[in-house]
């Protein structure tokens, strides 16, 4: 009953916003608007389905911005320098991602150091490896990897918009119904208690930063794909809308509690918000120190609702 209710409370956020800004500016009920918050979706809702496992297992990565970027990177290179197809550049940017992420997760989990630093790390190396990579030159690309983010006739819902929605319905479906989704919370709620109960408790929590890692790689792609070029500088600042959008969601940033259909919710919300920021023409810092206080309202409500 609980879980319907903070469902409910978020699709009135959310339609409160669409309101709100609808009478401050009337082109944001256009189909324009619409097309552009549907576009900003898919990347943002695969590393929130990730970041939403990682968070529940106890822990956080921020270096999913730079991952992102230089998975972008990756797939700029092999399109754009060596000619290769789509599919190559879609597995290569998936294999760097998980690769990173893993690494985050193993050494993290193995040598007993909070993700946060250890992510923190990993998002310097990453940005260097993505100018490294590129050359400090954006990597046009254009109609090869554009196909993914174009709407399918005459709608504004693109093939990435359907993919991410699947990933989204699938990864609800482990976290509730499958074992490893289980352990993931069990691992969050009590660590020591999960050990007690034979649950494995490294394994799990190196996988999940992979998951998000390769997710991430996915989104990097989907990204390409609405640009049409990889930018070294893409996904800047993107770790804050992903962990907003969790947080906003209703994951427990203390481990053991969360829902990947009610992240997707908060992507609604923080892409709303984000679109409709621009509308009414706010400022770039404007923009930073709304998501901020969006985040921090996030989790004043979080610990409100564990009293």
């Amino acid at each position: 009953m609980r879980r319907f209710t903070d469902f409910l409370i978020l699709l009135a956020v959310l339609t409160a916003m669409i309101v709100l800004f609808g009478l401050l500016r009337d082109t944001f009920w256009s189909f324009t608007t619409l097309g552009n918050i549907a576009n900003r979706i898919p990347a943002l809702a695969l590393v929130a389905t990730g970041m939403t496992v990682v968070m529940i297992t106890g822990g956080i990565d921020l270096s999913v911005g730079s991952v992102l970027g230089l998975c972008g990177a990756v797939v700029g290179v092999m399109m754009a320098d060596w000619q290769l197809g789509l599919p190559l550049a879609l597995l290569g940017s998936i294999l760097v991602g998980s690769a990173i992420g893993g690494t985050t997760g193993a050494v993290s989990v193995k040598l007993r150091l909070p993700s946060f630093i250890v992510s923190l790390g990993m998002l310097e190396m990453a940005r260097g490896l993505s100018f490294l990579v590129t050359n400090s030159q954006t990597k046009y690309i254009g109609a090869a990897v554009e196909t993914l983010g174009a709407p399918f006739g005459g709608l504004v819902i693109s093939p990435a918009f359907v993919i991410s929605l699947v990933i989204v319905i699938a990864g609800q479906v482990v976290l509730s119904h499958i074992a490893v989704g289980r352990h993931w919370i069990a691992i969050g709620a009590n660590r020591e208690a999960a050990l007690v109960s034979g649950v494995p408790v490294d394994r799990p929590r190196i996988l999940a930063h992979a998951l998000l890692g390769a997710l991430t790689g996915l989104a990097a792609v989907f990204n390409c794909s609405r640009l049409g070029s990889a930018d070294p500088n893409a996904g800047v600042g993107f770790e804050l809308s992903a962990i907003a959008a969790v947080v906003v969601g209703g994951t427990s940033l203390m481990g053991g509690r969360g829902s990947i259909v009610k992240s997707f919710m908060g992507v609604l919300i923080i892409a709303t918000l984000e679109a409709g920021l621009v509308q009414i023409g706010a400022s770039e810092p404007m923009k930073r120190v709304v998501t901020g206080a969006v985040i921090v309202a996030a989790v004043l409500a979080e610990t409100w609702r564990r009293k």
